[in-house]
């Protein structure tokens, strides 16, 4: 196919193929040393695909599914506006219907596990009633047996994992009055957790102790042999009504799935690597080709056309990315368990819902075409820019030495200008996203401001700012690591364009990092000063909504409390002007006294026969402070209220409605004011110390919050940082190839420092030197422009704040992309510091 190609353009197929293997035959190292960026980026696009497929197979094979002997399930309709039907009224109305045999309803209870401390989890989990026939079991066991009617329970393999749990091992969990019973696991499913929180399989006896609250989801109906599933779809469904689905369990099963979320994010951060490969790539075949120009000139001196050299760089960078992306795919298995593994150890993959993946060793035959498809036709596009770049050069120009090589003037004025002009274009859209503040273009504005920023400050002046970043900090460095370290900074600025290639994807990488992680921890300090509403400093509660006895009033008075206001809520089965609402009963005098304390001005007006409202519940009802309002529902009947003013800017629960009488209900919950000076940690755990015998009573403090919410975006952070060490792992090759090369230019610069008295370890310690220096102007670069731009950001949404910048976070990513430069510069180092001074003086 080559050969006709070439024949077609006019170019001799047998010349052009002889020279393009002449080089690969020559110096096979120098030649393929292109095509290690694409091979890692292969060795990462194919682990992503594996690692991919190896969750999706996991979340396919736990996923929760409609059981076979079930012919028809009835369920409510989702997003109905309208008060859905009761599906227990529902399936005693199914029971005895022709051609139904059984009703079986699909429950849920929500239950309190207690963790090693013996205290409930912050929020209830969630537990499946099983059915207590194991034709009907709805969750896939990687372990054990179902969970018999009582003393047994089956957990998700995530908590599983995290709690080094197995069938037979024991687990505490509380019943209906906040006991604790322990119980005995005895199994595990092969789905995952649930939204980050544990799942369990409980029998109905069980559940009926723990909680005897069921929730039923769906109704799965067991019709009689020769009864058509269709058939009693459409009756039922004539039968029973708009505000019902009823579905053939085939069709239900038909649309249950996978969940697909690591897939995209690994396959998009995956195209982003093989990007930077390309990148990276291109850069290398330049670094080639300038290495090679006077064999390029010979050829143009006896007559060589430039379009023969260009097939031929063209048809050899082909086969270097066929061979790259064969073996790179070869190692996307061992890749896809390396990352399976790392995502493990950080948390991610308890965060997605699964843990332990095991990938397949080796791809399969269609990945492995891919691989070499993709890195092939990657590499030959890379190589077209510098090939014809190459192939321009004049044969006189070229014949001089590659180190002497000098870029043509004209050359150097037009990035001059290019690289002005993004910087300008850079500004005016940055003056674009801070007129338009508060709208929709501002983020696209500095978004656009970005790109040009880094293509005209890394790009186009890339080969003056980059050295001097290095320079700077080797002339810092130097002062307490050496001479070596200097010179080092100074050796970027020899091929100052290959310095900047070579920086450019770490700046795009750390940038996107930095900037994430910046906005992120700007934005939630912004929430947590200016949100509005204040918090308390500690909120007790029940994490089961159990009424707050005595004894935990009691705790709650503890030395360090400036002021406390007890909250009884009403929630369920109330109705406020006719329509439902969550009602809070509080003292007004405690309100008052609890309101001074926050600094918050309070209601004069409000006490026992009036009632707080929320500003948007005022507008939607439209009624005003003075008019009175009729509570339906409460447990001592009715009540009409005058509405008295707005719920203060505290946080009350989630109360839309709060009344002057705390004896609405019971107390479900107390507000804490802590003195200025006391620390809200002690106060919860001498709150929690004072009740051993109440696991579920939680006191959540207001920098207890704080802490989960940190460990979140921390969280957060690392997913972005573990997807991005894709990217990161292609550039960092790129500094390798990039110190190869420089090395096999410098042999005799090299040789001359060895005879004149420089150790193997100094020219060691040099080369190495220059990795971490390429690697800290990229990494640099990229926080003062992420950092810049996640502010930008900010501030286009009308927040006008100094950025907080995660030192700790950014250090740790830092010192990793350092490490794996080091690594990536161990070979070259070894090969410069194996350079014998008169061998190398020798060598022309």
């Amino acid at each position: 196919m080559i050969h006709t190609v070439l024949s077609v353009v006019g170019v001799n197929p047998r010349i052009v193929t002889r020279l393009a293997l002449s080089d690969l035959r020559g110096h096979p190292g120098r030649t393929l040393l292109p095509g290690l960026a694409l091979l890692v980026g292969v060795a990462c696009l194919i682990a992503s695909l594996m690692l991919g497929d190896a969750m999706s197979d996991a979340f396919k094979a736990g996923a929760e599914r409609v059981p076979q002997p079930v012919g028809v399930v009835v369920s409510t309709v989702p997003g109905s506006n309208t008060q859905p039907p009761d599906l227990t009224q529902v399936a005693k109305q199914l029971t005895g219907v022709g051609g139904v045999a059984k009703v079986v309803p699909v429950q849920q209870v929500n239950v309190d596990m207690l963790d090693a401390n013996g205290r409930a989890l912050p929020e209830r989990i969630q537990a499946a009633i099983d059915a207590g026939d194991p034709s009907l079991n709805r969750y896939a066991l990687a372990d054990g047996h179902t969970p018999a009617a009582d003393g047994e329970v089956v957990v998700d393999k995530v908590t599983a994992y995290q709690r080094h749990l197995a069938p037979g091992t024991k687990v505490t969990l509380a019943d209906a009055a906040g006991r604790p019973i322990q119980v005995t696991v005895s199994g595990v499913t092969q789905m995952g957790s649930k939204g980050d929180q544990p799942f369990l399989i409980v029998g109905k006896d069980l559940a009926a102790k723990l909680n005897p609250n069921f929730q039923t989801s769906e109704l799965d109906l067991l019709l009689t042999p020769g009864t058509s599933d269709v058939t009693m779809r459409g009756n039922l469904a004539q039968q029973l009504g708009s505000g019902l689905s009823v579905t053939t369990a085939d069709g239900e099963r038909s649309i249950q799935g996978g969940n697909n979320t690591l897939r995209v994010l690994l396959f998009l951060f995956s195209i982003l690597a093989m990007a930077t490969a390309v990148f990276v790539a291109g850069a290398t075949f330049r670094a080639v080709y300038l290495q090679r120009q006077k064999q390029t000139a010979l050829l143009r001196c006896v007559g060589a056309d430039r379009a023969p050299i260009v097939w031929a760089n063209l048809i050899e960078a082909t086969i270097t990315g066929a061979l790259a992306g064969a073996v790179g795919a070869l190692l996307g298995g061992a890749v896809a368990r390396a990352l399976g593994w790392i995502l493990d150890v950080t948390g991610v993959s308890s965060m997605l819902g699964t843990v332990q993946l095991q990938p397949a060793a080796l791809p399969t035959i269609g990945y492995l075409i891919t691989g070499i498809l993709v890195a092939a036709a990657l590499s030959a596009f890379a190589a077209v820019r510098p090939s014809r770049a190459a192939a321009r050069v004049s044969p006189l120009a070229a014949l001089r030495l590659a180190g002497e090589a000098t870029p043509e003037r004209r050359a150097v004025r037009a990035r001059l200008v290019r690289g002005w002009l993004l910087v300008a274009a850079a500004v005016l859209f940055a003056l674009g996203a801070l007129a338009t503040q508060r709208t929709v273009p501002s983020p696209f504005f500095a978004l656009f401001s970005g790109i040009a920023a880094v293509a005209g400050i890394f790009g186009s002046f890339g080969p003056y700012v980059v050295p001097r970043i290095g320079r700077a900090i080797g002339w810092v460095a130097g002062k307490a690591f050496g001479p070596h370290v200097r010179l080092a900074g100074i050796e970027l600025g020899r091929v100052p364009q290959r310095a900047a290639s070579v920086a450019m994807p770490l700046v795009l990488a750390s940038a996107i990092v930095a900037g994430t992680v910046v906005l992120i921890g700007t934005a939630r300090d912004v929430a947590f000063s200016h949100g509005g509403i204040q918090r308390p400093d500690a909120q007790i509660h029940d994490t089961g909504q159990r009424p707050l006895g005595p004894d935990v009033l009691k705790a709650a008075q503890q030395p360090e409390v400036d002021q406390l206001l007890p909250v009884s809520s009403a929630e369920k089965d109330i109705t406020v002007a006719g329509k439902p609402a969550s009602v809070a009963g509080v003292d007004p005098a405690k309100l008052t006294a609890y309101l001074q304390s926050k600094h918050q001005p309070a209601a004069p007006q409000f006490g026992t026969d009036s009632a707080l409202l929320e500003s948007w519940l005022m507008d939607e009802w439209h009624v005003g402070v003075g008019q009175q309002v009729t509570i339906d529902g409460l447990p001592g009947g009715s009540r009409t209220v005058t509405i008295a003013g707005t719920v203060p800017d505290v946080s009350i629960g989630f109360a839309g409605v709060v009344v002057g009488d705390p004896a609405i209900a019971p107390v479900s919950s107390m507000l804490v004011s802590v003195k200025a000076g006391f620390d809200q940690g002690a106060y919860r755990n001498a709150v929690l110390g004072a009740l051993p015998n109440a696991p579920t009573v939680e006191v959540e403090t207001a920098s207890q919050s704080d802490e989960a919410t940190q460990r979140n975006l921390d969280l957060g952070a690392v997913m972005l940082m573990v997807l991005l060490s894709l990217s990161v792992a292609v550039a960092v090759t790129g500094i390798g190839t990039a110190l190869s090369i420089s090395v096999q230019e410098r042999r005799k610069e090299v040789a001359l420092r060895r005879a004149l008295g420089v150790t193997r370890m100094g020219v060691t310690a040099g080369i190495l030197a220059e990795a971490v220096l390429l690697a800290l102007s990229g990494l640099i670069g990229g926080v003062v422009l992420g950092t810049v731009y996640a502010e930008l950001l900010i501030a286009g949404l009308g927040v006008h704040t100094w950025p907080t910048l995660p030192w700790g976070q950014l250090a740790i990513g830092g010192l990793a992309v350092v490490t794996l430069a080091v690594l990536a510069a161990v070979v070259p180092a070894r090969t410069a510091s194996r350079v014998l001074p008169a061998a190398g003086l020798a060598s022309s």
